[in-house]
């Protein structure tokens, strides 16, 4: 919003009249994922989608958004997520 470079953003209007919407970078996946796992690397864009699912929730619940607590939160979405699914 402010000009400078984030893994993700969300848009929350002055207005719940107004679409919110979340945006996630991925077109560094190349350079990202390479040397990781394909899980841990997909990891690092999931924690920046929660971040931004968190600061929605903020938005619909109060009007508002703000950072402390947002890190817990969406890690505990993630770490939540991962028990859902088959590792081989």
């Amino acid at each position: 919003m402010d000009g400078g470079r984030c893994s993700a953003s969300i848009f929350a209007p002055w207005s719940k009249m107004h679409e919110p919407y979340i945006r996630i970078a991925t077109g560094d996946w190349k350079q990202y994922s390479a040397g990781q796992s394909r899980d841990n690397a997909l990891a690092g864009y999931l924690d920046s989608l929660a971040h931004e699912v968190v600061h929605y929730r903020q938005w619909i619940e109060t009007g508002k958004m703000w950072e402390r607590g947002v890190a817990v939160k969406a890690n505990r979405l993630v770490n939540r997520y991962a028990l859902t699914v088959d590792h081989p």
